[in-house]
């Protein structure tokens, strides 16, 4: 997954408000899950989700960024709950001693394509928006500055990870560690996961320490190199995607309660 989460791009989507970004993405989700139906979710990812990948030319990393973390997750669901669902009884196949159930294996769809709108909301925000940007539109916003802080950390871990992951890989093969296949990459993973947590610990140090000295914790607010454009269009926007959520949200209380 080599830089698979890196924001670049000159699309008119990597130009959006990261904040428009961010309803969208917001929305998605929540009209997902507010309806009880696999095909919904299916749907939303097929109209929504992988037109907007293809127009933001972030497609190949966009898939890959599913393959890596949501493929795990719904092979997962599918074991468990197709295997372990309480109160499921209509066998479908069986694995030795155990049995395949049929309500496992929908409640393990359902819950995986939610799961997909999900993570493709959200990687698109990562993929389209630089983590800087976003910290300055919600700066704009008065939101806290910690909130701010924790939401820049999320996006950034990730790429930041896999940069020194890169590194560390490089580093052991120029001392002569053959990685290659799927045996030497398996190998290569103990030795990794060492200087690679130890390197996360020492930058949590560092970077509380730099924050410290450039006074994040000041009262007074902070001003923004950076001005991230915004318009009318796009403030009417989220406000539609936003009701579009709510809307979601009352409809689905509505049909549970009646």
């Amino acid at each position: 997954m080599r830089d698979a989460a890196r924001a670049d791009g000159v699309s008119g989507i990597h130009r959006l408000n990261p904040l428009t970004k961010l309803a969208f993405a917001v929305t998605v989700t929540v009209c997902a899950f507010a309806v009880v139906d696999y095909r919904w979710p299916l749907l939303l990812f097929a109209a929504l989700l992988l037109p907007v990948a293809i127009g933001a030319r972030v497609l190949r990393r966009f898939l890959l960024l599913l393959a890596t973390f949501w493929v795990p997750v719904a092979v997962v669901l599918f074991v468990i709950q197709g295997f372990f669902l309480p109160g499921a009884h209509e066998v479908i196949a069986r694995l030795g001693p155990l049995e395949l159930k049929s309500e496992g294996v929908s409640f393990a769809l359902q819950t995986a394509l939610h799961i997909l709108v999900l993570m493709s909301g959200f990687f698109l925000l990562l993929l389209t928006t630089h983590a800087g940007a976003f910290m300055s539109a919600l700066s704009e916003r008065n939101v806290s500055p910690s909130l701010i802080y924790i939401v820049s950390a999320a996006l950034q871990i990730v790429p930041a990870l896999n940069r020194r992951a890169t590194r560390i890989l490089h580093a052991q093969q120029a001392r002569g560690q053959v990685i290659h296949g799927l045996r030497g990459r398996a190998r290569a993973l103990v030795p990794l996961m060492g200087p690679l947590i130890l390197g996360a610990f020492t930058d949590v140090g560092e970077r509380a320490a730099a924050m410290e000295t450039r006074g994040f914790g000041a009262t007074r607010r902070p001003t923004s190199l950076t001005e991230v454009p915004d318009s009318g269009v796009q403030r009417c926007l989220r406000a539609a995607m936003l009701l579009c959520a709510a809307l979601a949200v009352t409809v689905n209380v509505w049909g549970v309660l009646r």
